[in-house]
């Protein structure tokens, strides 16, 4: 039995392979974008070759305010195989994102004990339209190495019988997932609370198998922390916000956060959250929030992992939620691991509701016959839902993908849904400006000058860049007139 199970545990991860790469290597085909990408491939001069210098910098120096050297040397070696060419990039990206989903779905199978809702859950989390910023975006590398080491890391950690030997394991992916970025250091927690909610441990049994992984965490934390040395990009609207607004502004993120997984259309890049005169949304939002907590509360002692899994989404999110500021207040990769939560708790609600319904219909028959009749209609719906749900992702996904094809398309996409975000401008102008339009770029700054309202530092910014282009056009100009007289004069 168990010898079926594994083989039929390996189809199933086949199936999430082949559907991972028919969705997403499409991407081989795309671009570069003119956001981070530049810094972490074109500008990076750690990447461009092996010697000492640079296998010394990428250990220790901060790259785009973030100290990730797994990430950074997983630039280098692919800049060894294929120099600037974006499609071996983007190769690695899905790749890897299958890979996590195969992780996904062993992970999910042994907490839950059913491989449908590991599978759904997989699937799901593998195609999913919010995955698409994630996998397709090369400086989202980051993100998806980190997510490869931690889901390996739980998957060693929460094993039924877990010895001595795995806790060794589990350090040794807990640092790779810290290397390729910092968001790693909730994962000590998360198992913590594995240990206290699941598995009945009590805090002095639990505690100390988590004293290395948490000062490891801990040093990465505050090495991470001196790299977040600039405010500049994103929105900063919320950066004079206090303590209490910005707690209001989380709940309401959080919710939109909830319809991006159940109703993911209308994605972008980034997004601009109302921060003021949302007094409405919050009262109802909190309201919302207390009622889950209170229903959480009750199933507290026959529903562990729900528990466990609510608060683990809470630590997933925690460190975007802005109560450290850092200068976007969404994103849809903000939401690549908590998906597989909420993914998981939608996919065992269905699996209930459909076995109580086959228990429904069935409940006057025989019990061989039940059970038989049980099994197929049940098998029945689940696939057909499951088919459903999947078609769904997979058209969304398919149709908006193309937007991250190259800079223009980007934020050309963005810019129709937040004409009037600062920043939206300023990358629209810079890939005009990168495309050799220089008078045009010229003119796209000035009038985003005029009717943006940027503040002080993206004021300062875009004046910036007005005055060097028109400088940079001015000499193209003389150079040309002197060109032209040059030719005068010979003839």
């Amino acid at each position: 039995m168990d010898l079926l199970r594994r083989h039929q545990a390996w189809c199933q991860s086949a199936v999430l392979i082949l559907l991972g790469l028919i969705t997403f290597w499409p991407s081989v085909g795309f671009d570069f974008v003119n956001w981070d990408d530049p810094a972490y491939i074109a500008e990076n001069e750690l990447i461009r070759s092996w010697s000492f210098s640079n296998l010394k910098g990428i250990a220790a120096e901060v790259v785009t305010r973030n100290y990730a050297p797994v990430t950074i040397f997983s630039f280098l070696l692919e800049y060894t195989f294929w120099g600037m060419d974006p499609s071996g990039y983007h190769a690695t990206n899905v790749i890897l994102h299958v890979a996590n989903s195969v992780l996904v779905f062993f992970l999910i199978q042994r907490l839950t004990g059913s491989a449908f809702i590991g599978w759904l859950t997989a699937a799901l989390f593998l195609i999913h339209p919010v995955q698409i910023e994630s996998v397709v975006w090369v400086s989202s590398r980051k993100g998806l190495l980190c997510s490869l080491f931690m889901l390996s890391a739980l998957l060693v950690r929460m094993k039924p019988d877990s010895q001595n030997r795995d806790d060794l394991w589990y350090l040794i992916l807990l640092s790779l997932a810290l290397f390729s970025k910092a968001h790693a250091i909730i994962l000590p927690p998360i198992v913590l609370l594995y240990d206290l909610l699941v598995r009945r441990q009590t805090f002095a049994q639990a505690m100390p198998r988590h004293v290395i992984p948490g000062f490891v965490s801990l040093i990465l934390l505050l090495m991470t922390m001196g790299a977040q040395n600039t405010v500049l990009g994103g929105v900063r609207q919320h950066m004079s916000l206090g303590l209490l607004q910005i707690i209001a502004v989380d709940i309401t993120i959080l919710w939109q956060y909830v319809a991006m997984l159940f109703w993911p259309t209308d994605r972008c890049v980034m997004y601009d959250p109302p921060t003021s005169g949302i007094w409405k949304q919050v009262l109802i939002g909190a309201f919302g929030w207390a009622a889950i907590a209170a229903g959480l509360w009750r199933i507290r002692r026959d529903h562990p992992l729900w528990i466990f899994g609510s608060f683990s989404i809470l630590l997933l999110l925690f460190p975007m939620l802005n109560f450290f500021r850092i200068t976007t207040l969404m994103n849809d990769r903000y939401l690549y691991l908590p998906c597989i939560i909420v993914f998981a708790m939608a996919a065992g609600i269905i699996e209930r509701l459909m076995s109580a319904a086959a228990h429904a219909e069935t409940s006057q028959i025989g019990t061989v016959v039940r059970n038989r009749i049980q099994n197929f209609s049940g098998g029945l719906c689940k696939a057909a839902l499951t088919v459903g749900m999947l078609s769904g992702c997979f058209v969304l996904t398919s149709e908006h993908m193309p937007v991250w094809k190259n800079p223009e398309s980007l934020w050309t996409h963005a810019l129709s849904r937040y004409p009037d975000m600062p920043i939206l401008r300023i990358q629209n102008a810079l890939t005009v400006y990168d495309n050799g339009r220089v008078q045009e770029a010229i003119q796209l700054m000035s009038r985003a000058l005029q009717e943006c309202k940027p503040d002080e530092l993206d004021r300062e910014r875009m004046q910036d860049f007005v005055r060097d282009w028109k400088l940079e056009l001015e000499k193209s100009h003389s150079v040309a007139d002197r060109s032209l007289a040059d030719q005068s004069e010979s003839q």
